[in-house]
């Protein structure tokens, strides 16, 4: 098994310095994770969950599972929670994870990793992202439909859809606005209550997690290896690309208290942490 990677010697070349803003490479998990598509940081238990698909990204075959790792990068529980299919995006509410799960939502409770329900999304298709706002509204994207379903308790209905949409992923939800990430188009948008949908920013195609990391300033991953800074007058600037290291940038997750970056790397099967610095 391999140990750590704490250096960032071999990495340097990985984080790229636009206008003050990088990411520097903190630590490389074990590469035993069975491509990790999402990371979540839990910082009530100051651990981190990790989605794998341990097999296509499409298919029902009960392989998926969720790694629970500490904060700076060590596995905990490889297998904490099983019987998934295809687990894509988390969050959390109340002492429960919701996961993603190709045509529905898998429930956990995060005290056991035991499946306390799962409420499946009537035509769903390719789910793919979770966000929940501050009423415990679970909201989910689905790339393949282009829609955003909304989950409240066992009761899941439509919430939006827009013929704009190419093939939406990331979701994040602020107040009473959703921010969307689209990977078809690589356009950033701003979803509000009343169902407005306004382009935000541009990042790249492959848009997958989205983040905030300051005042009306966000982190964007983009599939293929990049992350993207996305600034208050939403101009967008690369951080990060290791599509020559063969690196995925899946759906990412950010601690604001330490300011890392966690990034789960798909095809690379490991999180690789970066502290990011303005």
């Amino acid at each position: 098994m391999k140990k750590i990677i704490v250096s960032v010697m071999f990495f340097a070349a990985l984080a790229v310095t636009t206008f003050g803003q990088s990411l520097q490479l903190k630590w490389s998990s074990d590469t035993v994770l069975r491509i990790p598509e999402s990371v979540l940081f839990d910082s009530k238990a100051n651990v981190l969950y990790v989605s794998n698909i341990d097999g296509k990204s499409g298919e029902k075959d009960g392989k998926g599972f969720i790694s629970k790792m500490s904060p700076d990068g060590k596995i905990i529980a490889l297998e904490w929670a099983t019987g998934l299919n295809a687990p894509k995006g988390m969050g959390l509410n109340k002492g429960s994870l919701y996961v993603a799960d190709l045509t529905g939502v898998a429930v956990f409770d995060v005290a056991t990793g035991k499946q306390t329900n799962r409420v499946e999304i009537e035509g769903a298709k390719f789910l793919n992202d979770i966000t929940i706002d501050s009423k415990g509204n679970v909201y989910i994207s689905d790339s393949e439909t282009r829609k955003i379903h909304k989950l409240s308790g066992n009761k899941a209905e439509l919430y939006f859809e827009s013929p704009e949409f190419k093939r939406i992923n990331g979701l994040l939800a602020l107040k009473d606005e959703l921010y969307v990430a689209d990977a078809g188009n690589g356009k950033n948008y701003k979803l509000s209550a009343d169902k407005k949908l306004t382009p935000y920013a541009e990042t790249a195609p492959g848009a997958d997690g989205i983040v905030l990391v300051g005042k009306d300033e966000y982190i964007v991953s983009s599939w293929s290896g990049e992350v993207y800074f996305v600034d208050a007058n939403r101009k967008s600037q690369k951080l990060l690309d290791t599509k020559e290291q063969k690196l995925n940038s899946a759906d990412i997750d950010y601690d604001s208290k330490t300011k890392t970056v966690f990034v789960p790397t798909f095809n690379g099967n490991k999180v690789m942490a970066y502290e990011f610095k303005k």
